[in-house]
């Protein structure tokens, strides 16, 4: 929905406000109806609007209430924001607008820090209590909106993306060995708080840090559901969990039409895009507008999937927009989408995700996208492997499964001052294992996928390349009742049917079987698949670069050995090693690191 950013000092200076200014600047992209900046004391708060709920000024941030005792800026979307208001209203708060910022204001007002847990929506949030100082920070349950922090010598700032921090300057810009590790070794994900940069850190998900005027914080995880079995679920059906499973995605999807202007779908033909366009038309939306991309053919590889996306538009009559991307354009729109990444992301379909964005964005404000179904309901192929794992086993099971590469493949990668000692990314993962709440191997594997591994590759993909275009994505498959309830399903009834079993029935009961049993499919991306042309000029380029030469991150013998053969070799998960390689490279470059 927006941007926001700001700075709080603990040495007895005022802030920077050209420092905030600027992070505000590289923010616009994401908020381009809006712009303000606020500032008292020690702390300054700067925002950038997108107008989806009270299009009026009065919705316009930063907010004070009118009491003058808090201010705040807010990003996302809180999605029961009415029912929350006339709560409050009853209880006696009075409001000024319709938005539902100043509903988080008042229920901060009302319920101090615990105001989050009866939030339904995506958030993060800034907030400044005027008599005593503190600072509050907050994001939502699943990390849908991000919030990134750089603590240095007498404060901190925080921003809604990275480059918005860097065009604050003063960052240590170092790289973070243990953050590269877990980037090499799980597909470009970094878990939070690291980010690549030993001074950029991320609030963690479902997470309200309290920072005091002193610079001292406190800070509690409020939401962690509990992957076991539930008493009250006992002796259900496996059609009564396809029925409990249907309606509560049929909520969270209701929910995500909340808004003052029209909302689409980013339709891909698959499973989890065509439930929701089933599931709007079934509540009654005609027109309902739906937007799908493809690419050129390359090497042998089909780059869209429109027969499927086509059919159901044709099946619930929706409003449809087909984009066909020349394979040239990928190459010229690579930069473009790396500069909107606030962390690296190797994925190819970060490019499809940009240029679809923009297609969408000349049409609707905000979409509602399938993202999320497959952690949250067990549709990848690696999951049956996991799923009759003895405990003690998972972790190992886990990291042959999922990883791209061993620990011990890095030696030969990196050079010595990039290495960690131990195996970071493999203990995060041993150690996240051995946290209490998950009943089998298979709950603990989609506990971490859920929380670590979705949050922090495709969820921040697909804000950053949206949000780069003014465009709000919604995830009703990360509606935090429908994750607990899928956390509490039967493994098996997820690992049915070859995955996201519980949910393929559910499909059954509104889409046509083709689009229910067809393969899996993925936003195909061929150019970058198989370096091709351009895109393979580029990476050379990146990698050749007297930037690449003075950080010495990679072992020259390494790299020389993918450009030799630079679709030869592929990771453990299939990846092409040699992107995922030129991708740090090129990120760090584009954003002046």
């Amino acid at each position: 929905m927006c941007g926001l950013s700001g700075e709080m000092r603990f040495d007895g200076t005022r802030p920077d406000l050209a420092a905030v200014e600027r992070m505000s600047d590289r923010l616009a992209a994401r908020g381009p109806d809006g712009h303000g900046i606020w500032s008292r004391d020690a702390v300054a708060l700067a925002h950038r609007r997108l107008k989806i709920i009270d299009l009026s000024e009065r919705g316009a941030q930063p907010m004070t209430d009118a009491e003058q005792e808090l201010t705040g800026v807010f990003n996302g979307c809180i999605y029961n924001y009415e029912e929350l208001r006339a709560e409050l209203k009853a209880l006696g708060h009075r409001f000024r607008s319709t938005s539902d910022t100043e509903v988080v204001l008042r229920a901060y007002q009302q319920w101090g820090a615990a105001c989050v847990d009866r939030f339904h929506g995506m958030f993060a949030f800034a907030l400044v209590e005027h008599r005593t100082g503190r600072l509050i920070l907050g994001r939502d349950r699943l990390g849908i909106k991000p919030l990134y922090l750089a603590q240095a010598p007498g404060r901190l700032r925080f921003a809604s993306s990275l480059p918005a921090l860097l065009a604050g300057g003063g960052i240590d810009t170092s790289l973070d060995p243990a953050a590269v590790h877990q980037y090499l070794s799980w597909h470009a994900t970094v878990a939070a708080p690291r980010t690549v940069l030993a001074g950029v850190r991320k609030l963690p998900p479902a997470t309200v840090r309290i920072v005091e005027p002193d610079g001292t914080y406190e800070e509690h995880r409020y939401w962690q559901p509990s992957y076991t079995r539930r008493p009250e679920h006992a002796g259900m059906r496996p059609t009564e969990w396809r029925d409990a499973v249907l309606d509560a995605l049929r909520t969270a999807v209701r929910r995500r039409m909340v808004a003052d202007v029209p909302v689409g779908v980013l339709l891909s033909g698959g499973l989890d895009s065509s439930l929701i366009v089933a599931l709007l038309a079934d509540e009654g939306q005609r027109n309902l507008a739906t937007f799908s991309v493809g690419f050129e053919s390359e090497g042998g590889d089909e780059g869209d999937e429109f027969r499927y996306s086509d059919l159901i538009a044709r099946e619930f009559a929706t409003d449809h927009h087909q984009l066909v991307v020349p394979s040239d354009r990928v190459s010229t729109a690579l930069d473009a989408a790396v500069a909107a990444m606030s962390e690296p992301m190797m994925s190819h379909d970060v490019v499809a995700f940009h240029l679809l964005s923009e297609q969408v964005s000349r049409h609707v404000k905000v979409v509602q996208s399938g993202q999320g179904a497959d952690e949250v309901f067990a549709g990848y192929h690696w999951y049956p492997r996991l799923a009759d794992a003895a405990r003690e086993e998972e972790p190992e099971r886990y990291a042959e499964t999922y990883f791209d590469r061993p620990h011990a493949d890095l030696a030969a990668m990196l050079q010595p001052h990039m290495l960690p000692q131990d195996d970071v990314s493999g203990r995060f993962v041993r150690e996240h294992m051995a946290v209490p709440g998950a009943e089998t191997a298979l709950d603990a594997a989609l506990r971490l996928d859920t929380h670590v591994m979705l949050v922090d590759d495709p969820v921040k993909r697909v804000d950053n390349m949206t949000m780069d275009w003014g465009l709000e994505a919604r995830v009703p498959f990360l509606d935090h009742e429908l994750v607990e309830l899928a956390a509490a399903c039967p493994p098996e009834l997820k690992l049915a049917d070859g995955g996201k079993g519980v949910l393929k029935e559910a499909g059954r009961k509104l889409l046509p079987h083709e689009v229910v049993d067809r393969p899996k499919g993925y936003f195909p991306v061929p150019a970058i698949t198989h370096m091709a042309g351009p895109v393979l000029e580029r990476v050379r380029e990146a990698l050749s670069a007297p930037e690449a030469k003075r950080r010495g991150l990679f072992q020259d013998s390494y790299v020389t050995g993918l450009l030799a053969a630079p679709d030869r070799h592929r990771t453990k998960r299939g990846a092409n090693a040699l992107w995922q390689v030129a991708l740090l490279e090129i990120w760090l470059q584009t954003h002046g690191i």
